[in-house]
Protein backbone atom coordinates (compact mmCIF):
# COMPACT_ATOMS: atom_id res chain seq x y z
CA UNK A 1 0.00 0.00 0.00
CA UNK A 2 1.37 3.39 -0.95
CA UNK A 3 1.61 6.16 1.59
CA UNK A 4 -0.76 9.12 0.74
CA UNK A 5 -1.07 12.38 2.50
CA UNK A 6 -4.52 13.49 3.69
CA UNK A 7 -4.74 16.12 0.97
CA UNK A 8 -3.90 13.57 -1.72
CA UNK A 9 -6.57 11.15 -0.39
CA UNK A 10 -9.23 13.89 -0.47
CA UNK A 11 -8.18 14.87 -3.98
CA UNK A 12 -8.32 11.24 -5.13
CA UNK A 13 -11.79 10.81 -3.57
CA UNK A 14 -13.03 14.02 -5.25
CA UNK A 15 -11.70 12.85 -8.60
CA UNK A 16 -13.49 9.52 -8.12
CA UNK A 17 -16.73 11.43 -7.38
CA UNK A 18 -17.00 10.01 -3.87
CA UNK A 19 -16.63 13.21 -1.84
CA UNK A 20 -17.70 16.77 -2.45
CA UNK A 21 -15.87 19.46 -0.57
CA UNK A 22 -16.40 23.18 -0.27
CA UNK A 23 -13.69 25.72 -0.34
CA UNK A 24 -13.67 27.60 2.94
CA UNK A 25 -14.95 31.15 2.77
CA UNK A 26 -13.78 34.00 4.91
CA UNK A 27 -16.29 35.72 7.15
CA UNK A 28 -17.03 39.21 5.93
CA UNK A 29 -15.32 38.68 2.59
CA UNK A 30 -16.40 37.63 -0.84
CA UNK A 31 -19.03 38.90 -3.20
CA UNK A 32 -21.94 40.57 -1.37
CA UNK A 33 -24.33 39.26 -4.02
CA UNK A 34 -23.58 35.70 -2.91
CA UNK A 35 -24.61 36.32 0.71
CA UNK A 36 -28.31 35.85 0.30
CA UNK A 37 -31.27 36.34 -1.94
CA UNK A 38 -33.60 39.28 -2.46
CA UNK A 39 -37.13 38.72 -3.64
CA UNK A 40 -39.47 41.50 -4.72
CA UNK A 41 -43.22 40.98 -4.46
CA UNK A 42 -45.49 41.62 -7.44
CA UNK A 43 -47.30 44.29 -5.42
CA UNK A 44 -44.11 46.29 -4.91
CA UNK A 45 -43.46 46.45 -8.65
CA UNK A 46 -47.15 47.26 -9.26
CA UNK A 47 -47.00 50.24 -6.88
CA UNK A 48 -43.82 51.60 -8.45
CA UNK A 49 -45.27 51.23 -11.96
CA UNK A 50 -48.62 52.76 -10.94
CA UNK A 51 -46.97 55.85 -9.47
CA UNK A 52 -44.68 56.23 -12.49
CA UNK A 53 -47.59 55.93 -14.94
CA UNK A 54 -49.75 58.46 -13.07
CA UNK A 55 -46.89 60.94 -13.24
CA UNK A 56 -47.18 61.22 -17.04
CA UNK A 57 -49.14 64.16 -18.43
CA UNK A 58 -52.20 62.98 -20.33
CA UNK A 59 -52.94 60.05 -17.98
CA UNK A 60 -56.24 60.82 -16.27
CA UNK A 61 -56.70 57.61 -14.29
CA UNK A 62 -55.64 53.99 -14.02
CA UNK A 63 -57.80 50.90 -14.36
CA UNK A 64 -61.09 50.02 -15.98
CA UNK A 65 -64.34 51.83 -15.21
CA UNK A 66 -65.42 49.08 -12.80
CA UNK A 67 -62.16 49.03 -10.84
CA UNK A 68 -62.20 52.84 -10.63
CA UNK A 69 -65.78 52.76 -9.29
CA UNK A 70 -64.89 50.23 -6.59
CA UNK A 71 -61.74 52.22 -5.85
CA UNK A 72 -63.73 55.43 -5.41
CA UNK A 73 -66.01 53.70 -2.89
CA UNK A 74 -63.04 52.18 -1.04
CA UNK A 75 -61.27 55.57 -0.94
CA UNK A 76 -64.28 57.19 0.75
CA UNK A 77 -64.33 54.62 3.56
CA UNK A 78 -62.66 55.99 6.70
CA UNK A 79 -59.24 54.45 7.02
CA UNK A 80 -59.25 53.40 3.37
CA UNK A 81 -56.27 54.30 1.26
CA UNK A 82 -55.88 55.06 -2.43
CA UNK A 83 -54.77 52.04 -4.39
CA UNK A 84 -51.71 53.18 -6.33
CA UNK A 85 -51.49 49.78 -8.02
CA UNK A 86 -54.99 49.94 -9.53
CA UNK A 87 -54.78 49.22 -13.25
CA UNK A 88 -51.38 47.54 -12.98
CA UNK A 89 -50.55 43.85 -13.11
CA UNK A 90 -46.97 42.63 -12.72
CA UNK A 91 -45.39 39.24 -13.20
CA UNK A 92 -42.09 39.21 -11.35
CA UNK A 93 -39.37 36.62 -11.85
CA UNK A 94 -35.94 36.42 -10.27
CA UNK A 95 -34.29 38.93 -12.61
CA UNK A 96 -37.06 40.12 -14.96
CA UNK A 97 -40.57 41.51 -14.82
CA UNK A 98 -43.41 42.11 -17.27
CA UNK A 99 -46.17 44.64 -16.72
CA UNK A 100 -49.72 45.19 -17.97
CA UNK A 101 -51.21 48.66 -17.45
CA UNK A 102 -54.73 49.89 -18.06
CA UNK A 103 -55.04 53.65 -18.39
CA UNK A 104 -57.58 56.38 -19.09
CA UNK A 105 -56.22 59.29 -21.13
CA UNK A 106 -57.30 62.92 -21.31
CA UNK A 107 -59.20 63.92 -24.45
CA UNK A 108 -57.03 65.67 -27.03
CA UNK A 109 -53.69 64.06 -26.21
CA UNK A 110 -51.83 61.78 -28.58
CA UNK A 111 -52.47 58.28 -27.25
CA UNK A 112 -49.30 56.99 -28.92
CA UNK A 113 -47.21 59.73 -27.25
CA UNK A 114 -48.81 59.15 -23.84
CA UNK A 115 -48.28 55.37 -24.13
CA UNK A 116 -44.63 55.89 -25.12
CA UNK A 117 -44.06 58.28 -22.20
CA UNK A 118 -45.79 55.91 -19.75
CA UNK A 119 -43.70 53.00 -20.99
CA UNK A 120 -40.44 54.96 -20.66
CA UNK A 121 -41.29 56.32 -17.21
CA UNK A 122 -42.40 52.93 -15.88
CA UNK A 123 -39.34 51.09 -17.23
CA UNK A 124 -36.97 53.70 -15.80
CA UNK A 125 -38.62 53.72 -12.36
CA UNK A 126 -38.96 49.95 -11.99
CA UNK A 127 -35.44 49.18 -13.20
CA UNK A 128 -33.88 51.91 -11.05
CA UNK A 129 -35.71 50.96 -7.86
CA UNK A 130 -35.73 47.17 -8.14
CA UNK A 131 -32.78 46.25 -10.36
CA UNK A 132 -35.13 43.98 -12.34
CA UNK A 133 -35.03 44.02 -16.12
CA UNK A 134 -38.40 45.13 -17.51
CA UNK A 135 -38.97 42.92 -20.54
CA UNK A 136 -42.32 44.38 -21.59
CA UNK A 137 -44.88 47.00 -20.65
CA UNK A 138 -48.25 46.35 -22.29
CA UNK A 139 -50.60 49.33 -22.18
CA UNK A 140 -54.36 49.12 -22.71
CA UNK A 141 -56.20 52.42 -23.07
CA UNK A 142 -59.66 51.67 -21.67
CA UNK A 143 -61.26 55.11 -21.86
CA UNK A 144 -60.86 58.77 -22.77
CA UNK A 145 -61.77 61.46 -20.24
CA UNK A 146 -63.88 64.05 -22.08
CA UNK A 147 -63.70 67.68 -20.93
CA UNK A 148 -67.42 67.87 -20.04
CA UNK A 149 -67.54 64.59 -18.10
CA UNK A 150 -67.82 64.67 -14.33
CA UNK A 151 -64.91 63.15 -12.47
CA UNK A 152 -66.02 59.99 -10.69
CA UNK A 153 -62.63 59.92 -9.05
CA UNK A 154 -60.23 62.76 -9.62
CA UNK A 155 -56.71 61.44 -9.21
CA UNK A 156 -54.29 64.07 -8.04
CA UNK A 157 -51.07 64.34 -10.04
CA UNK A 158 -48.24 62.86 -8.00
CA UNK A 159 -45.17 65.05 -7.95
Amino acid sequence: MTDMTEQARVQAAENAGQVQTRKPTKRGGGDPASRGRTTIADGVVEKIAGLAARDVLGVHAMGSGLSRTFGAVRDRVPGGSKSVSRGVKAEVGEVQTALDLEIVVEYGVSIADVARAVRENVVAAVERMTGLEVVEVNIAVSDVKLPDEDDDEPEPRIQ
